[in-house]
């Protein structure tokens, strides 16, 4: 039964993941005249290393639909796949940790060139306006000090993150134990 309820959690987030992937592409035209040339093709996402301990991660393989935008098909990937993505996840929270300080993780790209060329722009460039959204619901004002609190909140963590990082370098460097 805990298989059951977490692969439907798995599947509930994916669904939500990719309709906000899409909300953001749609957000952008130059999106989707860099995702109209590979209509039809599939990129996958890989986690090399993922801890056995945790919970498997489902399939993450994408095909660009003719409004080119994404669509997930979970397990209706095609063995081959157009664009594979693989990233290194052997410890998620230092990945977690890593992103909230603005770092990239590791990653490997391997297919066809054009669409990794496309797909690393995407990446590079786009980013949801949650401010513009939000104030769509609640008003302009409310919207601006709303995202105003968070960039805080989000500043304050990746200094504590920086910080943590520095503190941990410094110890190994002394020989100590952090």
């Amino acid at each position: 039964m805990f298989h059951t309820i977490q692969s439907a959690l798995a599947t509930a987030a994916l669904e939500r993941a990719t309709l906000l992937v899409n909300h953001v592409l749609a957000s952008e035209p130059v999106a989707a005249q860099r995702l109209r040339p590979h209509v039809g093709r599939w990129v996958r996402l890989q986690f090399d290393g993922w801890p056995a301990l945790l919970p498997p991660l489902p399939s993450l393989a994408f095909r660009i639909t003719p409004a080119a935008l994404v669509e997930w098909c979970g397990e209706q990937a095609p063995e081959q796949v157009d664009l594979q993505i693989s990233l290194d996840a052997t410890n998620p929270a230092l990945a977690v940790m890593q992103a909230l300080a603005g770092e990239r993780p590791r990653v490997t790209v391997s297919g066809d060139a054009a669409f990794a060329t496309d797909v690393n722009w995407l990446f590079d460039t786009l980013r949801w306006d949650i401010e513009d959204d939000l104030a769509k619901i609640v008003g302009p004002a409310p919207a601006h000090e709303m995202a105003r609190l968070g960039r805080a909140i989000a500043t304050g963590l990746r200094d504590a993150v920086n910080t943590a990082g520095a503190m941990a370098a410094r110890g190994r460097r002394d020989g100590q134990t952090v």
